[in-house]
């Protein structure tokens, strides 16, 4: 369940904060006011979450190639290759 807290708390209990993220692995909800303000993420979850969501596009991004017909076969890449580097010697 993830934790809320007010944003005073970021200023008078960083430490406790920052240790929190880093055992729970999940957001916390910082309010001002009482109203939702912020949510925080320590790093290592935020890499996994923008990694998801990279993906995520990306597969998104391939099947809609696909639908459109916009995609080449294993043959045409490996032509294309060849004519590319024909004089790159080895």
């Amino acid at each position: 369940m993830p934790s809320i807290r007010p944003s005073t708390d970021l200023r008078n209990s960083y430490n406790q904060i920052s240790k929190y993220f880093h055992t729970h692995s999940e957001p916390v909800y910082i309010t001002k006011n009482g109203k939702d303000d912020l949510i925080v993420l320590d790093i290592e979850a935020y890499e996994k979450l923008v990694g998801r969501f990279e993906i995520s596009t990306l597969l998104d991004q391939g099947l809609e190639d696909v639908k459109q017909k916009n995609y080449k076969n294993a043959d045409e890449i490996f032509d294309e290759f060849e004519g590319r580097y024909k004089d790159v010697k080895l």
